[in-house]
Parts: C-alpha cells; sequence; structure tokens
C-alpha cells in the first residue's frame, strides 16, 4: 500500500448524495440488492431495467434525494459506456470474424490433429482457452458444444472429460481476462492498469484452468458417465465452406491484441520513463482501443479475405456483431450506474470502515461480496459490477499489482457455483443432455473449483509481489 491514509482518502471523496449513517447505509445496499435479485429472478425482469430500477431503489433507502439519485445512476452509466463500450464492440466483432470465417474451426481442427487419446482433455482446454480469448462465453459454447459432441462420439471418450475442459477453459477467460466484459469493467471501476491485469489474469488463468479443466475432468467423468446426444450436434460455422483461414494467421490474430497490451505493461514496467521513444510508441500501439481496433483491422484481411468474403460480406459480418451487444452494454452501463450510485451514497466509506473493524483482507473481501452477489442474481457480468463498485475506495490507495489482483478476486468470485439462476447453468443442462442434479455435480462445482482456485492464486500472487 502507499502512504495514502484513510483520513486523506476520505477528504479528497465527493460528498455523499445521502447524510444516512453506515447502519441505514447498510440496510440500504441489503435492500438494493435484494430488490435486483427479486427482479431477475423471481418477474424474470432484463438485467438493465433491474438494475435500473436497484440503483433508485438504493438511493431512496439511503434517504437521498430523487434527483441526486438519478444524476449519480446516469453519470455511472454514461461513464461506464464511454470506457468499455467500444472494446466490447471491437471484441464482438473480433469474435464474430472469426467464427465465421471458420478460423475458430481451423484452430480445433489443427489441435485435434495432434491430439490422441489422454491428451485429448489437454487440447480441448488449450482450444477453449485460444477461442474464448476474443469471444463471449455464449459464443464460445456454441461454437465448441459441436466439437466437444463429435470428439467424444468418435473418439470414444467421456463426454464430461472432453467438456468439462473446454467449458473451464471458455469461463476462466470470461472471467479473469481482459476484454470480456467483467473484467474490462472492474479495471476501469478500479482504475487499475489493463495491461498489469491482463498478464497477472493470465499467470491466475493458467493453473486455474488446468485444475478445473482436465485435472477435474476425471472426477466429473466418474460423477457422471453419460453418452454423447445425438440429436444436438448441430452443423459448425464453416461446414461446406470453400476456404478457410491458415491456422498460423489465425492465432496471430486472436493473440495480437494481448500480446500488444502484455509488451506495453512490460515496457511500462522495464524502462518507466515517459518521454522515451520507445514506451511511447508501445503506449500507444498497446492501448485497449488500439489493440482491438488493430486485430479487428487485421483480422479482415487474415480472417474475412481468406475465407474469400467480399467487402458487402465483411460489412454484414462487423453489423451483425453489434446486434447481439446491446443488451451487453445496456447491462454494463446500468451496472456501471449502480456502482456509481453506491459510490456516491457513500458505501464505499461504509466497506472502508467495516473491512478495517473485522480486519478482512481487501482481496478476500471483494472476492465474497462477488461470491454473494453471483449466488443470488446467477451473473458474473452483474456480481462483478456490483462487487467492483462496493470495494472501489478500497483501491485508492493501492498500487498498480494490488490493484489489478482485487480485479482477479473479484472475477474469481463472480465465478462461484452458478445454479439455477444463471443461464449458462441452463445452457450447458440442455447441450449435454443432462439433469439437473448432474449438471450441479459437473458445471455448478466446476465454476466453484474455478473460483476458489483463482482466489488461492490470488492470495499467493499478492504475498510474493
Amino acid at each position: 500500500m502507499t502512504g495514502l491514509s484513510v483520513e486523506t482518502l476520505a477528504a479528497a471523496a465527493p460528498e455523499p448524495i445521502t447524510s444516512a449513517g453506515n447502519g441505514q447505509l447498510g440496510i440500504a445496499v441489503l435492500l438494493g440488492i435484494a430488490v435486483i435479485v427479486l427482479l431477475i429472478t423471481r418477474l424474470k425482469m432484463h438485467a438493465f431495467l433491474a438494475l435500473t430500477v436497484g440503483s433508485l431503489a438504493l438511493g431512496s433507502f439511503a434517504g437521498a434525494p430523487l434527483n441526486k439519485t438519478i444524476a449519480s445512476f446516469t453519470a455511472g452509466l454514461g461513464a461506464t459506456v464511454a470506457g468499455v463500450g467500444v472494446l466490447i464492440a471491437l471484441g464482438a466483432i473480433l469474435g464474430k470474424l472469426l467464427a465465421d470465417s471458420g478460423g475458430a474451426d481451423e484452430i480445433v481442427d489443427t489441435i485435434l490433429a495432434r491430439a490422441k487419446g489422454r491428451s485429448m482433455p489437454w487440447a480441448m482446454v488449450l482450444i477453449a482457452s485460444v477461442i474464448g480469448l476474443p469471444l463471449f462465453f455464449e459464443v464460445g459454447i456454441v461454437l465448441l458444444i459441436p466439437v466437444v459432441l463429435l470428439v467424444a462420439k468418435r473418439g470414444n471418450h467421456s463426454l464430461m472429460r472432453i467438456g468439462i475442459p473446454a467449458l473451464a477453459g471458455l469461463s476462466v477467460m470470461h472471467g479473469l481476462i481482459p476484454p470480456h466484459p467483467g473484467p474490462l469493467v472492474a479495471v476501469d471501476a478500479l482504475h487499475a492498469n489493463l495491461g498489469v491485469t491482463l498478464a497477472l489474469g493470465v499467470i491466475v488463468a493458467v493453473p486455474t484452468v488446468i485444475i478445473a479443466g482436465p485435472l477435474f475432468s476425471r472426477y466429473a467423468a466418474r460423477w457422471v458417465d453419460i453418452p454423447a446426444p445425438e440429436h444436438m450436434v448441430p452443423a459448425r460455422p464453416s461446414q461446406g465452406a470453400a476456404h478457410r483461414p491458415r491456422f498460423g494467421a489465425t492465432v496471430f490474430t486472436v493473440l495480437l491484441p494481448v500480446v500488444l497490451m502484455l509488451v506495453k505493461a512490460l515496457v511500462d514496467i522495464v524502462v518507466n520513463d515517459p518521454a522515451n521513444a520507445v514506451q511511447k510508441v508501445t503506449d500507444v500501439a498497446g492501448s485497449p482501443l488500439i489493440a482491438l481496433l488493430s486485430a479487428v483491422l487485421v483480422g479482415m484481411f487474415t480472417l474475412g479475405r481468406a475465407a474469400g468474403f467480399t467487402r458487402e460480406r465483411l460489412s454484414s459480418t462487423v453489423e451483425k456483431s453489434l446486434a447481439p451487444i446491446a443488451g451487453i452494454l445496456l447491462i454494463v452501463g446500468a451496472g456501471g450506474g449502480f456502482k456509481q450510485t453506491l459510490i456516491d451514497a457513500g458505501v464505499g466509506q461504509m466497506i472502508m470502515d467495516l473491512s478495517k473493524s473485522w480486519s478482512i483482507p481487501a482481496l478476500l473481501l471483494a472476492w465474497l461480496i462477488a461470491v454473494a452477489i453471483r449466488l443470488a442474481t446467477g451473473s458474473a457480468t452483474v456480481a462483478t459490477i456490483s462487487a467492483a463498485g462496493l470495494v472501489a475506495p478500497l483501491a485508492a490507495g493501492m498500487s498498480t499489482t494490488e490493484t489489478a489482483l482485487l480485479v482477479l478476486a473479484i472475477g474469481s468470485g463472480s465465478l462461484f457455483f452458478s445454479h439455477v439462476n444463471d443461464a449458462g447453468f441452463w445452457l450447458v443442462k440442455e447441450y449435454f443432455g443432462m439433469s439437473v442434479g448432474q449438471t450441479v455435480k459437473t458445471w455448478s462445482v466446476m465454476e466453484t473449483v474455478i473460483s476458489v482456485v483463482g482466489l488461492g492464486s490470488v492470495l499467493l500472487l499478492s504475498l510474493v509481489l
């Protein structure tokens, strides 16, 4: 930690929109979250509307004037969309190019051609991790499920032995690695360094995905031994396509933004001179916007044109990639509004006071808050956004590394025990043809393993960095 005191931070903080004490604020937070949970789970209201209503309810319960609550919410919504909206859109375009061009299928087929027998679960986790970098979780599942079912059927493998590693790879990328919406919003809310967070996220992701994927799948296959359902094998996106991008060009395109951001983080640490010409170049090239934009522009040639796309087809692919993310952008924006309402109501200071009196480490507190919201709402993104808003003041005096680890602790907590209020739970259940009990024994336990191992890795890194 730096030398900033709690008193200094409090003095620098904006005037709260309410004069409520910690007791009333605590009740207001619980009631506000309860409203969001009730609207999402019981009334099946869209998360955007639920977060909006919950933010207004939180302000009312805390005794804040309605006009100030509305101002806080709209300011947070605007700032969040401005901060991460373009990045989410660029990630969606890159993912759509990867899927429609057959680049994802090329990665899958090339790796599977080299994998045999016992190495197949490791091949699946590698495939899912690489493909999962630019893709949203749901899109990744739709792309990989046909592969999982075909590999399990043709190779006479246990469905869980192949499926769990693929799901683990996708889930870890979704929860811990930018440019996925959750980690991006947490980075923005906590003012973390994206390059450092990405680098540490990769370090945390490697042991996490190994333990929750290939290793855990051995036990999952014993608990649930089912064949691949015949009727759930859909056609692959590039089936029948005349051309597909080359493996090397596809992997280069997918990893380009990651490499650019990691190089920027490395140069910032090693050179640490803003006037240095090399650092100036990497600061621009490695900024999230330029890194993702570069990957999209390169992908139009290495993926789109290589697959034989015309200019009209490229334009259509980009257009189709943006429509599905409208809901995600609204949820992320409303989550930012909820976060800002929490901060402006003074909840951050309340959390700081509680963490001092309870002597709970900030990383563990952030994980616990994310876990609670995840269990209640079923949404990893909502859990990440809300937890980031609650613990944001704790990051004000932290070093770059500590702030990045705080983001990863929240991301780990947001993946804890997916159950019946999570859309991902039902997606996995239906695709794999499992019962609710079987899905809990496999998917839900796997998510919990990811969350706990992720937290353990973050805590270990906090001891050595």
